[in-house]
């Protein structure tokens, strides 16, 4: 099989400015459910509240020829100011916030207080019974904290998804 045909399917970080306006999520998300490619990750928020403006963050994989099919998608839809691919087209910084509660024993206290932290958790919520811990780091340092725990008996988990900015004076 030559490279021109294999499709290589990679994690890819899409910023996209909206206006902040009833059915704009809902747009964007239809895009890709219409043409079946899946969302990992979602997180949005309020960036200007003069100008009305939200910032839809999607984590999805795929080749770079579909992400690109995408990000031309995104651009003609109506609400949508800009969308970039920041793992393509520049260094960023993605973080993503975890909550994680898990069964707690006199046994597994101490260990389950040195996962935490290496892995620079908060302790947000203690009882005899459990321990609930927040984790803001990369999702890939996330994962690694719950596989850590789940020995333990990881009774819930709340996962934000990933907020990312490009880094240097670049801005979306």
């Amino acid at each position: 099989m030559s490279n021109d045909t294999l499709k290589i399917e990679d994690k890819h970080v899409i910023a996209i400015l909206v206006d902040n306006e009833f059915g704009a999520l809902a747009r964007v998300v239809s895009l890709f459910s219409a043409r079946g490619y899946n969302i990992e990750t979602l997180s949005v928020a309020v960036v200007d509240e003069v100008k009305n403006i939200s910032r839809i963050t999607i984590t999805t994989y795929g080749s770079q020829n579909t992400i690109d099919l995408i990000i031309k998608l995104l651009e003609r839809l109506v609400p949508v100011h800009k969308a970039i691919d920041l793992s393509d087209s520049m260094p960023h910084i993605e973080r993503s916030l975890v909550l994680v509660k898990v069964k707690l024993t006199e046994e597994t206290r101490e260990e389950i207080i040195r996962i935490g932290n290496i892995h620079n958790a908060k302790l947000v919520d203690k009882e005899k019974n459990y321990f609930m811990l927040q984790v803001a780091d990369k999702p890939s340092r996330i994962k690694n904290f719950i596989d850590l725990l789940e020995p333990f008996g990881v009774m819930e988990t709340s996962y934000t998804g990933s907020a990312a900015l490009s880094l240097g004076l670049e801005k979306l």
